[in-house]
């Protein structure tokens, strides 16, 4: 069996596995453990200063005609070809050396640097159009990954759908959870993959990421519109706490961008963010939020209340439709209203009821009744200005 790196690259031993370059009987002498490293392109050279015209990633086939006679000058050939972190470097024995020098071996090894030399001859060209024929057929391969989930992101959006169900949707093809912040830093949507048992809640994630940050976060940005240059409007983000990100991720981000920057273009970011809010809401009323977490994701989506007990409060516009304005208007009227109230409140959306769901602070037990009666005359007040129905 052919030795497997990860979807979307060529590694080294897969390289070597090929038909091209198994011809020539290759022997890793030095960096056995390091063949998974990926392989960005393939060139062929017997320059000294070849390293000058390499980028990273190579794997450089030679005869060693360029390596140099003295071990001074093969150290040097060898440290200047790790410093450019080419993938591997395979020499073809019998038209300069029979074996490889020992400078030449015990370099390599310092550094780490996978080293293969071939027993036979082989063309060069055969090589290089065999592995860069590879690596045209993976990234096309990555393209159609990316393509695929473009085109299911697509269909939700035709369906109905909105950002909630994208970000699921990215999140299931990543295995990882998603999240949209505003360009500022500020929590908009967080979305979780499914069929995961014992995963951590994505505002768990949130709350222990955001400051520290994670090797190897996928962050893409979000276009928007405005005065002079395109401004960010908001930042796909999708940290690796699951499982490892790969390339076809990065580019599927970067498509999904796209759709995002079209959705949100058509719905204030508040609305979006209400509906996450209520999403979290709704968890926590048919307890499938862990009681011990809860406090601390509520503090995520900006709900810091006193030690005291919480009123919850249910909002539903007479006939359950939707206000003129959208439920947007009608989230950010409602909030304006509820601020003078007094009292610390979580407001959210949820769209398939068509309610406002509302977690209220209290400082202690005697509050309840008056504090209600605020918060309903402020609901009242915020639904009129809204021009939504008469609410419930």
């Amino acid at each position: 069996m052919e030795p497997q790196g990860p979807r979307g690259t060529i590694t080294v031993a897969r390289a070597l596995a090929l038909p091209a370059l198994r011809k020539g009987l290759p022997e890793v002498v030095t960096g056995g453990d390091r063949l998974e490293r990926p392989v960005r392109w393939v060139h062929a050279g017997e320059s000294p200063n070849i390293a000058a015209l390499l980028k990273g990633g190579e794997l450089l086939l030679t005869t060693g005609l360029g390596v140099g006679a003295r071990p001074a000058e093969q150290r040097a050939f060898v440290r200047g070809l790790a410093e450019r972190d080419i993938a591997a470097l395979v020499v073809e024995l019998g038209s300069r050396f029979a074996a490889l020098p020992a400078a030449v071996v015990d370099t390599a090894r310092s550094y780490g640097l996978p080293l293969v030399q071939l027993h036979r001859e082989v063309p060069f060209v055969a090589v290089t159009e065999e592995i860069h024929t590879e690596l045209v057929n993976e990234h096309y391969a990555l393209l159609r990954r990316a393509d695929e989930v473009h085109a299911r992101c697509t269909e939700l959006l035709l369906g109905g759908g909105g950002v909630p169900e994208v970000l699921r949707l990215f999140a299931d093809f990543t295995g990882n959870p998603a999240f949209l912040e505003t360009a500022d830093g500020r929590l908009l949507y967080a979305a979780g993959p499914t069929g995961r048992p014992g995963a951590a809640d994505p505002l768990q994630v949130w709350d222990g990421l955001r400051d520290c940050g994670l090797a190897g976060t996928l962050t893409t940005d979000i276009p928007g519109r405005g005065p002079g240059p395109e401004t960010v409007r908001a930042r796909l983000t999708v940290p690796p706490v699951n499982t490892a990100l790969a390339p076809v991720h990065r580019i599927a981000a970067d498509r999904t961008a796209g759709l995002l920057a079209v959705v949100l273009l058509q719905a204030r970011q508040e609305e979006l963010a209400a509906r996450g809010r209520g999403d979290f809401l709704r968890e926590l009323a048919e307890g499938r939020v862990d009681p011990e977490e809860a406090p601390a994701q509520a503090r995520v989506l900006g709900f810091r209340p006193g030690p005291g007990p919480l009123l919850p409060v249910v909002m539903r516009p007479a006939g359950g439709l939707a206000p003129p304005d959208g439920w947007a208007a009608l989230a950010c009227a409602v909030q304006e209203e509820l601020a003078g109230a007094g009292v610390p409140v979580l407001l959210g959306v949820r769209l398939p009821e068509g309610s406002v769901p509302l977690l209220v602070g209290l400082r202690d037990e005697a509050e309840r009744s008056p504090v209600a009666d605020r918060v309903a005359a402020a609901l009242r007040a915020g639904a009129a200005r809204a021009a939504a129905r008469r609410p419930v």
